[in-house]
């Protein structure tokens, strides 16, 4: 018998969304049946059915949006600039598919021509987060439907109602049922499906946790393709400007944008001693302003709660642990709704802390280390293991050179937040945030894979060195 999953709202506590968990080798069954039809269609058919999955999710747009607001908890005009990105992504796809995968062919030797063309892997398996369930895994399942793929999505066991809406406009759009199936599930399932044989590759967002022990798994295994996105510790470092109002707004949303849940969200700011108490005690201000309420609440709300209480407990746990290791709070973290887990936005100086925990910390938590100069703001950047995302807020021309040259990261500002990034660029990071295999424009590359063809219309060839010379006298008159 087939688990119940259930869904609730993180601002309420009311029950959303009831299923059951999904036969996985039906559905990656399915998948296989349908994906050599869908990987035979013109590249234009398969270009215009996700168009049409553009128009389905516009004319749902407020519906889509109301549904990803009350699942996540974020507020509703978060909720809708995630609806946005995406219906922006199939364009997006398109003009990558293009331009990463497109068709090359060169002169070869007698009269052949060599040839470039890219296949798709067969069956992908997605397996989405919680914080953007549908603009996360949409960002993978487009370009590998553009590439001729079929996908089986598991979308967190958080966010399952959105994961379903989502693969619903799919079908709706054209798209084969079968060549887009939905896993519904825990651990297990996402288990079950990453280890399937008949999968050709694992697109996945998430956890380091979770991604170490996917590429761990297929360590002996590379005939599987794994695009591995797997979060940040990201460093915010504020050095001299005179504009302190806009750097505590950009530090503000940074570390607090979407209640903190974003993966290049800001954990520690760094900041020039002469310069912290200015400028922290700016950030607090305007943290002290920021209206935490459910997401829809009027007026709206900048962060609504976490995604649940077990989130929220973590949290608030870690602040408490910071604390008693050194840390000086300047902000305390709150729990304002007993038994929902809304937080307030928290800062603490862990400056004095002999060892700082590298891990991240998946919320509205920011940490401030104090620096004597420019040097140690850089080695205290990349005194972490996480390399996805980094921003330097004021500073001179040569001072932003120097810290793009020597940060570890594979998005790295200059005077603009640490999150954000653009879905027309390459999305990833290094270290444990991901595998070399950033998303968005470049998710085309990890989609379909490079064949290179020699072909000549007629059989045409020679041996001119190393043969023995005819032996004449054995022949005939």
């Amino acid at each position: 018998m087939s688990a119940t999953l259930t869904s609730f709202e993180p601002a309420t506590g009311a029950l959303l969304w009831q299923g059951t968990a999904s036969d996985v080798e039906a559905e990656v069954a399915r998948a296989c049946a349908a994906w050599p039809k869908w990987a035979a269609q013109p590249v234009a058919y398969r270009i215009e059915t996700l168009r049409r999955f553009v128009n389905v999710v516009r004319a749902n747009e407020e519906a889509l949006a109301d549904l990803i607001a009350r699942e996540t908890g974020k507020p509703l005009w978060d909720a809708r600039t995630e609806v946005t990105a995406v219906m922006n992504k199939v364009d997006i796809s398109v003009a990558a598919f293009s331009e990463r995968t497109g068709q090359r062919r060169l002169e070869a030797a007698m009269g052949a021509r060599q040839s470039v063309r890219h296949k798709p892997h067969g069956v992908m398996a997605v397996l989405g987060p919680y914080n953007f369930p549908a603009h996360l895994p949409n960002g993978h399942i487009v370009p590998a439907l553009l590439a001729g793929n079929a996908v089986v999505f598991k979308p967190s066991e958080k966010t399952p109602a959105v994961g379903e809406m989502l693969v619903r406009f799919y079908h709706e759009a054209g798209v084969p049922e079968d060549a887009v199936r939905l896993v519904l599930g825990g651990p297990d399932e996402g288990k079950a499906l990453a280890a399937h044989p008949d999968v050709g590759g694992i697109l996945f967002t998430g956890s380091a946790q979770t991604g170490i022990a996917i590429n761990r798994q297929f360590a002996a295994n590379p005939g599987k393709i794994l695009a591995l996105e797997m979060g940040g510790n990201n460093p915010i470092v504020a050095w001299d400007t005179a504009d302190i109002a806009s750097a505590a707004t950009l530090i503000v949303q940074s570390a607090f944008l979407s209640s903190g849940q974003r993966c290049t969200a800001a954990s520690r700011l760094i900041v020039r001693e002469e310069l912290a108490d200015t400028l922290v005690g700016e950030v607090k201000r305007l943290a002290d302003r920021l209206i935490v309420d459910h997401p829809h609440a009027d007026p709206a709300p900048f962060m609504g709660p976490v995604i649940d209480n077990q989130a929220a407990d973590h949290l608030t746990e870690s602040f408490l642990y910071l604390m008693s290791n050194g840390g000086k709070p300047i902000k305390h973290m709150v729990r304002t709704t007993k038994g929902l887990p809304f937080v307030t936005p928290a800062i603490i100086d862990v400056t004095a802390m002999a060892e700082r925990p590298d891990v991240e910390l998946f919320g509205p938590l920011l940490q401030v280390v104090r620096v004597p100069d420019f040097a140690s703001a850089i080695r205290e950047a990349n005194n972490t293991r996480y390399g996805l995302s980094a921003a330097l807020i004021g500073g001179s021309p040569e001072q932003y050179n120097q810290f793009w040259a020597n940060i570890r990261a594979g998005i790295v500002n200059w005077n603009r937040p640490t999150n954000g990034a653009s879905s027309s660029a390459p999305f990833g990071g290094v270290g444990i945030s991901g595998n070399h295999r950033p998303s968005a424009y470049y998710a085309a590359d990890y989609c379909a894979y490079p064949v290179v063809s020699v072909e000549i219309e007629q059989p045409r060839a020679s041996i001119g060195i190393g043969l023995k010379d005819v032996d004449t006298s054995l022949m005939g008159d």
